[in-house]
């Protein structure tokens, strides 16, 4: 009587046991779901890039816990900024033990347009002018539309209640035929999970 009695209670204990485990498990996910650091979308700003008077936006889709796909878009607001205008879709692999967080490297393609500005001084570079005389010139932009290829690495971090902060570097190398031969991926963004 006395085996049964306690293989009866070992049971129950084992029962409750896993029947607290689930629970905590359950509570967890829920809490997650809730704040929104089991999303799948996040919306990021780039603020080293908002500094420099091109700010970066950038969307990235969660596919599967390890992998993302993303799209960083950026506009330069000032005149004589380096960059009129990029779109730069990307696809990460992460190294984390959660759910894309941690260490990842990323691939890139990039569309790119930038600035140029020169002075034209047109047809008077060639003639002579008397003293105190100074020819008027032009200034001209242009702009270049370039495609490239690029690669970067960096790190994410997740708060409890879905706020992701990165810091990532690489660089690109970009086809075309203008001065501007590459591009630099880098960042110190912040954004939220949801």
């Amino acid at each position: 009587m006395k085996k049964m009695l306690i293989v009866g209670l070992l049971l129950a204990t084992t029962t409750f046991a896993f029947a607290q485990t689930d629970t905590l498990a359950v509570k967890l996910k829920k809490q997650a779901e809730t704040t929104g650091a089991s999303g799948n979308n996040e919306l990021k700003i780039n603020l080293i890039y908002a500094i420099a008077a091109f700010p970066e936006l950038t969307y990235e889709r969660i596919i599967k816990d390890d992998m993302s796909v993303g799209v960083s878009v950026l506009v330069g607001l000032e005149k004589n900024s380096e960059y009129a205008f990029g779109f730069i879709p990307h696809y990460r692999v992460y190294f984390g033990a959660k759910k894309a967080n941690g260490f990842f490297i990323e691939g890139n393609a990039a569309v790119i347009s930038n600035r140029e500005e020169y002075h034209n001084y047109g047809v008077h570079d060639y003639i002579s002018y008397p003293p105190g005389y100074y020819p008027t010139y032009q200034d001209i932009s242009k702009t270049y539309t370039n495609f490239g290829l690029g690669a970067a690495a960096g790190a994410k971090f997740l708060t409890k209640n879905g706020f992701v902060g990165e810091i990532y570097l690489g660089v690109g190398r970009l086809f075309g035929n203008n001065h501007l031969e590459a591009y630099v991926r880098s960042g110190i963004t912040i954004g939220k999970r949801f």
